[in-house]
């Protein structure tokens, strides 16, 4: 078992870090989660909350003073506070450079700052771009970028390594495929649950439907970011983590459709992509990974699953997210 740590989450009130805050304090740890609550819920946190080795703090990563502040006494940070709304990146640019890219500068300082050394950063496999290597490693070549999502996310891991480098830091670099599972408030399944909820005769879909995605269940995902930190040992460590499967949207529709016992009749709009920045196939090589002894548990479906029969139970999240 790793050594106990005292663990800084920023983004700790959302989907992953939420789910990790728990993992976290099941293993014995102890946390500190940041969060300014603009897309994460304190209802996440209700378990966290009633143990004596959590505490929360409502802060913005924007802001420095407050952030390292509330990083004193910590000794490692997972950074996963982030905008990932890509479909709109190109509505308001510079809420991917603010909260993606100088978000993580201010992290990384205010760790210089303490002398906290060990950072792992929840990165995309949006950052491939339109990839022509399928499925893609870690060291496949970078085509052009296609979302401001995914260039703020590379900043992001170029200033890490970067500090890795300068000041003798050790990162722990994320590239997820789209993750699933309980506390999931954005995403196809979500977008596609509450559409079906308005009319469940008729369901618009962005594209073609034929866009081919991977996706991964949280709790795996969770599990294979401990792995990596405890067993891969060089100063800049990068990894995809994803499955060995990757599903069509239509495929989705049908899982979601069938567990809803609807039948919508399909509105495609159009297209190879649903948005700017789409891309119309995202499948990452795993093995550096899998290579660790970490695998996942459940399949993609199984995480479709688990992800609506979470939304079905706690619909206040659809009217929280409205």
């Amino acid at each position: 078992m790793s050594k106990l740590r005292h663990y800084f989450i920023t983004g700790g009130a959302g989907f992953i870090g939420s789910n990790l805050v728990d993992r976290l304090l099941a293993d014995g740890h102890r946390v500190t989660a940041y969060d300014n609550l603009s897309t994460g819920f304190r209802q996440f946190l209700d378990n966290a909350s009633r143990s004596a080795s959590f505490r929360f703090v409502e802060g913005d990563v924007l802001d420095s003073d407050r952030l390292a502040d509330a990083m004193k006494g910590c000794d490692f940070v997972f950074h996963l506070a982030a905008n990932a709304d890509v479909r709109f990146g190109t509505d308001h640019p510079r809420k991917d450079l603010e909260q993606n890219t100088i978000a993580t500068f201010n992290v990384l300082e205010a760790m210089r700052s303490l002398n906290i050394k060990e950072i792992a950063f929840s990165s995309t496999g949006s950052i491939y771009g339109e990839s022509t290597v399928i499925p893609t490693p870690e060291d496949a070549p970078f085509p052009v970028q296609t979302s401001l999502y995914g260039a703020s996310k590379l900043a992001g891991e170029g200033l890490i390594s970067a500090y890795c480098e300068g000041f003798g830091f050790r990162g722990f670099i994320f590239r997820f495929v789209s993750i699933l599972g309980e506390r999931y408030t954005h995403g196809h399944i979500f977008d596609f649950y509450r559409k079906l909820l308005r009319d469940p005769a008729k369901l618009e879909v962005l594209g073609n439907g034929l866009q081919k995605k991977s996706y991964l269940y949280v709790g795996d995902c969770i599990a294979a970011m401990l792995a990596v930190i405890e067993r891969s040992p060089e100063a800049v460590n990068i990894y995809n983590l994803g499955t060995e499967e990757f599903v069509e949207v239509n495929d989705s529709i049908s899982v979601i459709s069938s567990k809803l016992k609807v039948t919508p009749a399909l509105a495609y709009t159009g297209g190879d992509r649903g948005w700017i920045g789409d891309n119309p196939f995202i499948f990452l090589d795993t093995k550096k990974a899998l290579n660790l002894g970490w695998q996942p548990r459940l399949t993609i479906r199984e995480g479709i699953v688990r992800t609506l029969e979470w939304l079905m139970c706690n619909q206040w999240v659809l009217e929280a997210r409205s």
